[in-house]
């Protein structure tokens, strides 16, 4: 493959820098906690939470007992994670290190996660393949990722029809929140997979308010902007975004509430 992999990462690492990505995981939470229990994260366990951000998968099961390593490819993340994890009482290691290339032995660890975040990964059969290879045979890995279809996904492609195209190399994030995908990226592994689809809800005072919170916060969105602004195509994009939430919107009080729709996958190894 003859794409530049390292200014890909280079470019994710500045992007997940801009804004404040950890205010914005408060929303999501919910899922972290989930992946963990999805995991059976537990004393006696090791746990590795790849992509970990600022810790949402890797401080509730440190909490539950086991014992956690949390990866990031993004410095600023991990300070947080550090500061959230000392908040709530628990010892994690974080350490920084790329989904493609984990840093670990073979045969590390019990479970394995990732919420939201090796499906940015820009090789997916690559850093799938690192996912089962620190895996324990009989190990258990669970993936958190938006559906192509959900709001979420249909944000980031919105974005991206915005931006120049991708290497054709390059499969789009939102494929790992489809279960074809995730079955061809684990057949090789023996694995038997398992789906479930929730929603996260986001609660805003409106679509407008709640898209200008993104523009602050969210990397993808402001890197976007920086791109798009100077070539006079941020106020189509900025609309067209607007719109989708405004469609989603299942509030009829002028607030705003809106679902978005991810995959839950458990892939159980072979012991």
């Amino acid at each position: 493959m003859s794409i530049d992999v390292s200014g890909i990462k280079q470019g994710q690492r500045m992007m997940w820098t801009a804004g404040d990505y950890p205010d914005l995981a408060r929303t999501i939470a919910t899922v972290g906690e989930l992946v963990a229990e999805r995991a059976q994260a537990g004393a006696g366990e090791r746990l590795l939470d790849v992509a970990t951000g600022s810790g949402n998968v890797a401080i509730p099961a440190a909490l539950a007992g086991a014992d956690v390593t949390g990866l990031d490819l993004t410095p600023k993340l991990l300070e947080v994670a550090r500061e959230r994890s000392a908040e709530a009482g628990v010892k994690i290691e974080f350490v920084e290190g790329d989904a493609e290339d984990l840093p670990f032995d073979d045969r590390s660890f019990d479970r394995v996660t990732s919420c939201f975040g090796v499906m940015f990964a820009p090789r997916h059969d690559v850093a799938a393949a690192e996912l089962v290879r620190v895996a324990k045979p009989g190990a258990r890995i669970v993936i958190a990722a938006w559906t192509p279809e959900g709001l979420n996904g249909r944000m980031f492609q919105t974005v991206g029809s915005y931006m120049p195209p991708p290497p054709p190399e390059l499969k789009p994030p939102v494929m790992w929140g489809t279960e074809d995908h995730l079955r061809g990226l684990f057949a090789e592994s023996g694995a038997e997979l398992a789906f479930e689809r929730h929603m996260v809800v986001y609660e805003h005072e409106s679509p407008e308010a709640w898209f200008e919170y993104n523009e602050r916060v969210l990397g993808p969105t402001i890197m976007a902007k920086a791109a798009l602004e100077p070539q006079g195509k941020w106020e189509a994009l900025r609309a067209e975004l607007i719109g989708l939430y405004e469609d989603a919107n299942e509030a009829d009080n002028g607030t705003m509430r809106v679902r978005a729709e991810y995959l839950l996958a458990v892939v159980q190894l072979p012991a």
